[in-house]
């Protein structure tokens, strides 16, 4: 809808000669280049959005089932702990580790 309007003012407005034809011509194709890009972006910014790394990660936790078999474990083990001392961490980030590896390849094709 925007396209004929704009096409239609250009015409109107650029008939008065040749060299403010051109500059003209000019003002308007590059608005014309502007508008149609707003619109995209309009279009895109109505889309909503999903996050692409979190399927992924649902995708790779099949291949990190040993690293979140030894960090659940720990769990359990250190569930009894009253001093405080004892922690998971390194289970907990040997299996974001995995997942990491895992989504990283696939990730930044999906990405826009």
């Amino acid at each position: 809808m925007l396209i004929p309007v704009l096409e239609s003012v250009m015409n109107l407005i650029c008939s008065h000669g040749s060299e403010f034809y051109f500059a003209c011509h000019s003002f308007f194709m590059s608005y014309y280049a502007c508008a149609c890009c707003f619109h995209l972006i309009k279009f895109r910014a109505d889309e909503e959005l999903v996050d692409q790394k979190k399927y992924l990660e649902d995708s790779c936790r099949p291949k990190c089932v040993k690293p979140l078999l030894e960090y659940e474990a720990c769990v359990k083990r250190v569930e009894g702990d009253d001093s405080g001392h004892k922690h998971c961490t390194g289970q907990y980030f040997d299996y974001w580790f995995c997942i990491d590896k895992c989504v990283a390849p696939k990730l930044f094709s999906k990405l826009k």
